[in-house]
């Protein structure tokens, strides 16, 4: 694959064999979500994970439509993916359409099947606060505890209802130091962590009211 740009490398690799590109990127966090649109907010805790969690590699797994939000409102999943991989410049962070090529819909199995095609890769689940306190919501949440470490980034207002909920409580005793933040991806599942960072003003529900408004006014 030398010569080709991180994007293609991992289009050929996904069409294939997965577990190709996965080879030399051994502590890969994965960062779900529909990116309607993406935004800095989303590079801010790219870095972070990048640094605090020691990763190689962060993917953004762009969703074909998250099952718990509405399809109105829903930019094209190409389009989606075409801003995402536009927005990036850093070689370390890939956006990607690994979820529709694998015909995953749901978390659990998206991280069970890349375990299963990149047996070498140590990954990690990258959620922010708000997300902890949905986690309950998720399917099969608690099975995804015992796929993969999750690293949780502190979010306002979320944070302290993220650490009081259902799913911080059931997994407490699981939950690792913010100083051991940087072995999360070699410690095996369930293990976790809640890191408490500078916030990031971009939201994607702004940017879109905000891209509404001036369509209406032009």
């Amino acid at each position: 694959m030398r010569g080709l740009g991180p994007a293609r490398e991992m289009k050929r690799a996904t069409r294939s064999n997965l577990g190709t590109f996965c080879r030399g990127r051994r502590r890969i966090g994965l960062l779900g979500g529909s990116f309607n649109p993406a935004h800095a907010g989303h590079l801010h805790i790219s870095r972070l994970a990048l640094q605090r969690l020691r990763l190689d590699a962060v993917w953004w797994l762009v969703s074909p439509q998250n099952p718990l939000k509405p399809e109105s409102g829903m930019a094209p999943m190409s389009d989606r993916l075409a801003a995402a991989r536009s927005l990036i410049s850093d070689r370390r962070i890939l956006a990607t359409d690994i979820e529709r090529r694998l015909g995953t819909r749901y978390t659990v199995d998206t991280v069970a099947a890349l375990r299963a095609r990149c047996p070498g890769a140590r990954f990690v689940w990258l959620i922010g606060a708000d997300n902890l306190v949905e986690l309950p919501h998720w399917h099969r949440w608690v099975e995804l505890f015992g796929h993969v470490p999750i690293a949780v980034f502190a979010r306002r207002p979320y944070s302290f209802r993220a650490l009081s909920g259902q799913a911080a409580q059931r997994f407490a005793r699981f939950r690792l130091a913010e100083a051991k933040a940087g072995v999360l991806a070699g410690h095996g599942p369930p293990a976790w962590v809640f890191l408490h960072c500078r916030g990031h003003p971009a939201a994607a529900t702004a940017i879109r009211a905000a891209r509404l408004a001036k369509r209406r006014k032009d």
